[in-house]
């Protein structure tokens, strides 16, 4: 059976684009719903071209409620009836109780090779620490922030005089090629680590 997959965005939505464009012929998944707790986010418009249904859940209609802007997201989440929740540049850290209704079912991307960089700055802390690889995971997401199982990680060489943007934008690359072929796998219940190059 098919299964029925929401992808939760902040901005341009390019991690959503390389999955819904991979959900197509033999893909054991579809996309059913892009959600952006942002109204000004860019992918909204990309998945509405895609003929994806879309939503947004404004965080800032909620103030310091977590609690109600997650039950908003949980009310028109459970409406389409995802099988698989994927994080695309969701820009929002979310409780223990959102991530257990969900649990073992959602997936992050994020942009170091973890366990190591959790949180923000990912890209200017590896180079400062002196590292000679950056990249990215895809990880089961748990109430521990970044902390899930990896289900796979893509590898890059920092370069001498890289900065964080020039770093950043390699990385995406293959931010792009990782999640579809991890989602794809993850769809049909292959949770085997993948590591690209």
């Amino acid at each position: 059976m098919t299964k029925r997959v929401a992808i939760l965005i902040s901005g341009g939505g390019s991690n959503m684009v390389a999955l819904a464009d991979d959900m197509t012929g033999d893909h054991p998944a579809r996309p059913v719903l892009v959600l952006s707790n942002r109204p000004d986010a860019g992918g909204l418009g990309k998945a509405r071209a895609r003929g994806i249904s879309t939503c947004v859940v404004d965080h800032r209609r909620f103030g310091a409620d977590r609690a109600a802007f997650e039950a908003e997201l949980t009310h028109v989440l459970e409406q389409a009836s995802p099988d698989i929740i994927c994080l695309a540049g969701f820009m929002r850290v979310l409780t223990e109780g959102f991530v257990t209704r969900w649990r073992g079912r959602m997936l992050n991307i994020h942009p170091s090779l973890l366990p190591k960089y959790k949180g923000l700055d990912t890209h200017a802390r590896a180079i400062a620490a002196g590292d000679t690889e950056a990249g990215c995971s895809v990880h089961e997401v748990t109430a521990e922030l970044d902390g899930g199982r990896v289900l796979g990680q893509a590898r890059v060489p920092i370069l001498p005089g890289d900065t964080p943007d020039t770093l950043a934008a390699r990385v995406l690359v293959q931010e792009h090629r990782l999640y579809p072929l991890v989602l794809r796998r993850f769809a049909t219940g292959d949770t085997a680590r993948v590591e690209l190059r």
